[in-house]
């Protein structure tokens, strides 16, 4: 199995959580992949599964770029509205996902998708991105990876996340883990995606207790919809751990935020 079923609202009661808690991608990346993409003022981009628009409101405060975000959750639409007000520019946000793609969407120069397209037919949707896109354009997967943590609060993390977050969720998370998981760069390499660039920036972060809590709320495995009437003890057993493991109450993260570049040949 490579598509995990689709559920529209899977991110609801996150969206307060993702846009504080998440691995944030840094200016520098976005600049970076602006630069390599010849993404130029005015070029279509379209923020696929665009959670709370952290990455379409970067390309349109840094590139410039005319910015799409389609999202099937409305409470992390509401957060991406917000956060383009912020900002202080304009990105048009719709409800819809990778199934909703059609011809309104084209011609794209660049579709991007931080931490989405495992959520998706993925072949299905490279498919459709190659009708929409220009022939110089490209798909780009933004992702992060961990380096190193201090002290181990990943490992504690990840035990409480696996005793409290629900059973079916558990089995999709094992899906995804599982060896017959095809990752992303296989599905690419068989599309007309097929060129691949990765681009990182590594940076170290400090967190503290409420930061690692409020990263486990940000996740479908252990949103508050998830627990339900177990939030309030996860939260509280993932507090006494971290206590017990960092007295001072101090952790840190070593990171790589990372682009997938995937072009045509």
């Amino acid at each position: 199995m490579t598509t995990v079923p689709f559920e529209p609202r899977r991110f609801r009661t996150t969206a307060a959580y993702y846009s504080r808690f998440r691995i944030p991608y840094p200016d520098a990346l976005i600049e970076r992949v602006t630069a390599r993409t010849g993404l130029r003022p005015g070029d279509r981009l379209l923020d696929l599964g665009c959670g709370p628009g952290q990455i379409g409101i970067a390309f349109a405060r840094l590139a410039g770029a005319d910015v799409t975000g389609l999202d099937p959750e409305p409470e992390m639409l509401d957060a991406a509205r917000e956060g383009a007000a912020a900002a202080g520019i304009h990105v048009e946000f719709v409800l819809g996902s990778s199934y909703d793609l059609g011809p309104a969407f084209g011609p794209l120069k660049i579709t991007t998708m931080g931490r989405s397209f495992h959520w998706m037919d993925r072949a299905a949707t490279l498919a459709t991105l190659d009708r929409l896109t220009e022939p110089e354009g490209a798909v780009i997967l933004f992702g992060d990876s961990h380096i190193s943590a201090s002290p181990a609060w990943r490992d504690v993390l990840e035990k409480i996340s696996e005793r409290f977050s629900p059973e079916p969720i558990r089995t999709e998370r094992q899906l995804r883990r599982g060896p017959d998981w095809i990752k992303h760069e296989e599905f690419l390499l068989r599309s007309a995606f097929r060129n691949l660039e990765r681009i990182g920036i590594v940076t170290e972060r400090l967190l503290d207790a409420d930061e690692i809590i409020g990263r486990a709320f940000s996740m479908s495995v252990t949103s508050p919809q998830a627990l339900g009437e177990s939030t309030a003890e996860l939260e509280q057993a993932l507090r006494n751990e971290l206590a017990a493991l960092s007295p001072d109450g101090k952790f840190t993260e070593i990171i790589e935020a990372n682009a997938l570049i995937a072009s045509r040949d």
